[in-house]
């Protein structure tokens, strides 16, 4: 049965059978979000197919090759050898935080607060470096046996034994709103975590963080503190594979954004468009927007994270062109790309986000993003991506789809029949279309 959507004429909803569709006066073209029931986006994944560990050497994991529709294999320390000519690789650059934190109360119970993202202050970096009290939107694990409105934690530090001091201020929805303060003005949030946390390894990873995940749970080239999820797609890379690209001729850039404990929330709604994703946030420079720009190769974005910013980017500057954002935020919304159709050139959208930094005098821009890109989604930016095999029915498999042209099936049996490791630390893909 063909469910009921709306259609957008002159700011008028009104329902129709089938697909959203939505008008744009000016243009006259029509967009759709499909109708998508996410059951067809879903497959059988063996739990001794998820990999618990990387593998030993970060670039002998194995690479799916998927262009134009054919599909062949190779080892990934040899990528160079399979990517577009004139090439320039996108990175994302965000640092996985020790986001864990676990208060053992005198009863022995665990409660276990995992950080989310900072609220006072707001700005990662002024949180990490603060040597002051900080409040942060977190995850409560056995909230129930929090009865005191404060708990403790005390933790090794250069030597000597120091307390946080943890008290809940506020719900936020399935969250909370966390006040962290320790007793030493002397060391920032950042020592703390750094000293009392735990690596956040993927929920279906069914381990205790170790050692190595100190190293292995972090791309090489990773430098923005922020994340509580790995790019995992950068972490096939070493110093060595990134000299070799670059010793090719490919260009490589960076951007970042900070990957929220969403990525793995999964897909309850049968119909895709009563999901709602989840936000992150990213930063980008003006030399990445003047890169963009004016470089004339292919763009490969390396993990879906750098996807969805790259994307984003384009429907921001558009928003801007068409003064549909606002000086105060920068953000994307779910729908979008399929709800505001105004269509301007790639060159256009670039030009307005360095007007917006102009006009602000800074070389930046920090924005927001909850872009959900489905099959039917038509990309601006990139021509390619390197990314890892992803869980059934979720929305990075739907990303896949939308990229592929709807032949995740295809690559997805391939690497299911020929031994590939599947999720945060298996093997990866190289896509391009």
């Amino acid at each position: 049965m063909a469910r009921s959507s709306w259609l957008v004429v002159r700011g008028l909803w009104f329902v129709v059978r089938g697909s959203w569709l939505v008008v744009n006066v000016n243009s006259k073209e029509i967009m759709s979000i499909p109708s998508i029931n996410i059951e067809d986006y879903k497959y059988e994944l063996p739990e001794e197919r998820i990999a618990q560990y990387p593998v030993n050497e970060r670039g002998s994991s194995k690479l799916l090759l998927y262009n134009k529709g054919n599909i062949s294999e190779a080892v990934f320390s040899n990528i160079a050898d399979y990517l577009p000519g004139n090439s320039m690789l996108v990175f994302n650059n965000t640092r996985v935080i020790r986001a864990r934190l676990l208060f053992r109360k005198t009863t022995g119970a665990i409660i276990e607060i995992f950080c989310l993202e900072p609220i006072n202050p707001a700005d990662y970096e002024k949180s990490f470096s603060s040597t002051g009290p900080v409040e942060w939107k977190c995850i409560i694990g056995n909230l129930k046996k929090w009865k005191d409105n404060e708990i403790s934690l005390r933790f090794p530090f250069n030597g000597s034994e120091k307390e946080l001091k943890a008290e809940k201020i506020m719900a936020a929805g399935e969250a909370w709103i966390i006040r962290f303060s320790w007793d030493d003005g002397k060391i920032t949030f950042c020592d703390v975590t750094e000293a009392a946390g735990h690596i956040p390894l993927p929920p279906y990873v069914k381990r205790e963080d170790e050692s190595a995940d100190d190293i292995r749970y972090q791309t090489v080239y990773s430098s923005i503190k922020g994340s509580v999820a790995s790019p995992t797609a950068g972490l096939h890379f070493t110093r060595k594979i990134i000299s070799s690209i670059h010793e090719r001729g490919f260009r490589s850039v960076e951007l970042t954004l900070h990957i929220g404990a969403g990525t793995f929330k999964p897909v309850r709604a049968t119909d895709i468009s009563k999901h709602e994703m989840h936000c992150e946030h990213f930063f980008i420079t003006g030399n990445l927007i003047r890169d963009l720009l004016l470089y004339e190769g292919k763009t490969i974005a390396i993990g879906t994270t750098s996807v969805r910013t790259l994307e984003s980017l384009y429907w921001l500057g558009a928003g801007l062109a068409c003064k549909s954002a606002n000086d105060n935020g920068l953000n994307v919304g779910q729908w979008d790309p399929y709800i505001n159709v105004a269509e301007i050139s790639f060159g256009d959208s670039m030009a307005s986000l360095l007007g917006q930094m102009e006009k602000k005098g800074v070389d930046y821009l920090h924005g927001s993003t909850t872009l959900m890109i489905v099959p039917g989604y038509r990309f601006r930016v990139i021509n390619g991506m390197v990314t890892n095999f992803h869980q059934p029915g979720s929305t990075l498999l739907l990303l896949v789809s939308a990229y592929t042209g709807n032949k995740w099936k295809d690559i997805y049996n391939y690497a299911m029949g020929n031994g590939y490791r599947f999720l945060s630390f298996g093997d990866t893909s190289l896509l391009i279309e």
